[in-house]
């Protein structure tokens, strides 16, 4: 019996710890189950799993560059001419003025400063030099020169002005121009800002006499400065500034290719001598659109050298108009085409759409297409001038620049009835040809209809009927015609 009771005891014993082993693995199934499930967080107690099984839904793959688009590394906008923001002055490409000692109240000369921002910018890739809102800054003439690193930025969100007048403008810098843009590719001069030129006193120097109000003359400029120049340089934007009151020529490009003008408004008085707007000549590949531009000139100018030309979306007036010209000033050789001027508003202006050439030059003008221009009192709409002269003493000379293939298309508006609003005086030896005429109608502004359009020496075609009728544009060809040779581009 002792026997049994003992074998009893030992069989009850295993059967009790073999139990209590199922039990604690059964606990710690139920609690990896558990862990697919939102948990409390765990006591310090607590280890948990160190390797957890992957959640439900994955977040994406996080990309391997290792400078993700954030807010100091904008990812740029295709079509932004600067790949980071220059209003972020923590950037490590922009370069603020007063960094480099500007002062910014309007009196103190800040040249210093913009010198140096302009040098360590252009040291980098897209460094933005930044003249920032709020203040005015006055800086005597200087050229930005380069070449550069790529993606430059000059971008003026205050007032950039120059020196007050001739009186002060220091002795030992030049009086043609004032900013210089030098030998540069890719870069934009941009901003919400104004470019303050302070032109009064320069338009009132005694040289060279200017119409006034009345017929009568007012003093002109003498060598007076450009506001803006570009000079030999290529891949070129610039939009959004407000551009005032230059001594001289408002913006000038010179040697350039590729150039884009975009949403400028350009301005100073209706009698502010010789301050066009925009002048480009030896230069190819311009855009010029949606601006506005009102002034004492011309409200764009194209010089000689100038090719693939495109003006669209621009405003002008007060002002001179469009001009082509002048062309062949000292009997030299002169080369335009391929010009397109289109949806444009020219109002309250002396000129229209206009041709000028000096007698004497050689080379030519063609390729060039006015389309959908409206406008109002204007004083000369149309106008092919091969007699420009600046007074009564220019000869006569048999040698011309050559005008051709000229169209003006959709042309309507009203005109000044002191003079007759459609003009053609070309060269007695050499003829202005392929002249187009389609759907021009220009009435008068005040008082009764001129019906006595001017032509000489001018061939062409009206597809349609013109307002006022123009029957004296030649049909055909000019019994002697040019030779290429002479007066080809």
């Amino acid at each position: 019996m002792e026997l049994l009771a003992g074998f009893l005891v030992i069989w009850i014993t295993v059967i009790l710890i073999v139990q209590n082993s199922s039990n604690v693995e059964g606990r710690f199934h139920y609690h990896k189950k558990q862990k697919n499930k939102a948990s409390p967080v765990p006591s310090p107690a607590y280890s948990p799993d160190p390797s957890p099984p992957a959640p439900l839904n994955p977040p994406p793959t996080v990309p391997s560059d290792p400078s993700p688009s954030s807010p100091e590394n904008p990812t740029p906008v295709p079509s932004d001419p600067y790949p980071n923001d220059p209003g972020d002055s923590n950037s490590g490409s922009t370069f603020d003025v007063m960094s480099f000692g500007a002062v910014g109240d309007g009196c103190a000369d800040d040249t210093a400063a913009f010198r140096e921002a302009w040098k360590a910018a252009c040291a980098v890739e897209s460094g933005v030099v930044l003249a920032p809102s709020n203040y005015c800054f006055k800086i005597t003439s200087t050229i930005f020169s380069g070449p550069c690193k790529p993606g430059l930025v000059f971008q003026v969100d205050g007032v950039l002005m120059t020196p007050e007048g001739p009186d002060v403008w220091p002795e030992s810098d030049s009086r043609n121009q004032w900013l210089v843009f030098y030998r540069l590719d890719n870069m934009s001069f941009t901003g919400s800002g104004t470019i303050e030129g302070n032109g009064e006193k320069w338009w009132d120097l005694p040289c060279k006499p200017h119409r006034g109000p009345n017929g009568s003359t007012k003093s002109g400029p003498c060598n007076s400065p450009a506001l803006i120049r570009f000079f030999m340089s290529s891949n070129l934007v610039v939009k959004g500034l407000s551009i005032k009151n230059s001594p001289m020529f408002h913006m000038k490009f010179d040697g350039c290719e590729g150039v884009l003008i975009d949403e400028l408004s350009i301005s100073s008085p209706k009698l502010s001598p010789n301050t066009d707007g925009i002048h480009i000549e030896n230069t190819k590949s311009v855009g010029i659109y949606n601006s506005k531009i009102a002034n004492g000139d011309d409200c764009i100018s194209i010089g000689p050298g100038c090719s693939d030309v495109d003006i669209e979306g621009v405003t002008c007036g007060p002002s001179h108009g469009i001009s082509i010209g002048s062309l062949g000033v000292h009997n030299s050789q002169a080369c335009v085409s391929n010009i397109s001027v289109r949806n444009v508003a020219i109002r309250e202006s002396d000129n229209g759409l206009r041709i000028k050439t000096w007698q004497g030059g050689t080379g030519s003008v063609s390729g060039i297409v006015f389309e959908n221009i409206d406008m109002e009192n204007v004083r000369n709409c149309i106008l092919v001038d091969q007699y420009y002269c600046l007074s009564k003493a220019c000869l006569n000379q048999t040698s011309a620049v050559y005008v051709n293939d000229i169209q003006f298309r959709n042309i309507k508006g009203t005109y000044d009835v002191r003079n007759t609003p459609i003009h053609f005086a070309c060269s007695d030896t050499v003829a202005c040809t392929n002249i187009t005429m389609s759907d021009v109608e220009l009435l008068p502004y005040e008082g009764e209809l001129v019906e006595d359009p001017f032509c000489w020496n001018a061939y062409g075609a009206q597809e349609t009927l013109t307002i006022p009728p123009i029957n004296c544009l030649q049909e055909g060809e000019p019994q002697s015609v040019v030779e290429a040779s002479k007066y080809g581009c």
